[in-house]
């Protein structure tokens, strides 16, 4: 679940850093208000630690790939 949670926010901030590379646009900005507000800075937190969080995804077995080997 938590794998599945960290995925999703990572695509959402690299689609963020993506339309600030492309557009000098950040949508999180847009929508919540600023980069100083406080909802926008808790997403940009978030999205940060979805990353430190995917990570792991690195270092994990592949379960189906012990499986099969077995």
């Amino acid at each position: 679940m938590f794998d599945r949670l960290a995925l999703i926010l990572i695509i959402v901030g690299a689609l963020n850093w993506g339309s600030i590379g492309l557009f000098q646009f950040d949508v999180i900005s847009w929508i919540f208000g600023g980069q100083g507000m406080l909802i926008s800075r808790i997403i940009y937190t978030v999205v940060a630690i979805a990353g430190i969080w995917a990570i792991s995804l690195l270092f994990r077995e592949d379960p189906e790939k012990s499986h099969n080997s077995r």
